[in-house]
């Protein structure tokens, strides 16, 4: 039930911070707004690292797949493209196509076991989910 919760705070405040930073850019530019989400976003988490127990920075050199720290490259880029679906679509819309295609690539990764991902065998109720999520933003787009 936890997870549940967790998730629709986190669905909620991706759609808040989209609307904020897409704010931010219009007033300043999209490489400036970028910049202030992922420094401000670094400044909190070196406030809650030294109330939380200070593990050791070093232990990012002994990740097994450095790929994986990519994390931080990966969401500047997030905030870019979650800026400009903003301003083009609005964030309804934009938000809609956004978690579609994070189910999409979240179903692929499982299906097919990537980046360490224990694999899943594909489930039909699965895909019929997925075209039924497409066919709500189509209904949803449609004017």
């Amino acid at each position: 039930m936890s997870g549940f919760l967790i998730a629709l705070i986190s669905g909620a405040l991706m759609s808040i911070q989209g609307v904020f930073n897409t704010d931010v850019t219009k007033q300043t530019s999209l490489w400036v707004a970028t910049g202030w989400v992922q420094l401000s976003a670094f400044a909190v988490c070196v406030l809650a690292w030294s109330f939380t127990g200070k593990e050791s920075i070093g232990t990012l050199w002994q990740v097994d797949n450095k790929y994986a720290l990519l994390g931080g490259v990966i969401g500047a880029f997030i905030t870019v493209t979650v800026v400009q679906s903003m301003a083009s679509l609005g964030p309804a819309r934009a938000a809609m196509l956004i978690v579609i295609s994070q189910l999409a690539v979240a179903y692929v990764i499982e299906l097919f076991g990537m980046f360490g991902m224990e694999k899943q065998p594909f489930e039909w109720r699965k895909g019929i989910g997925m075209l039924i999520a497409i066919a709500g933003v189509v209904i949803f787009k449609w004017e």
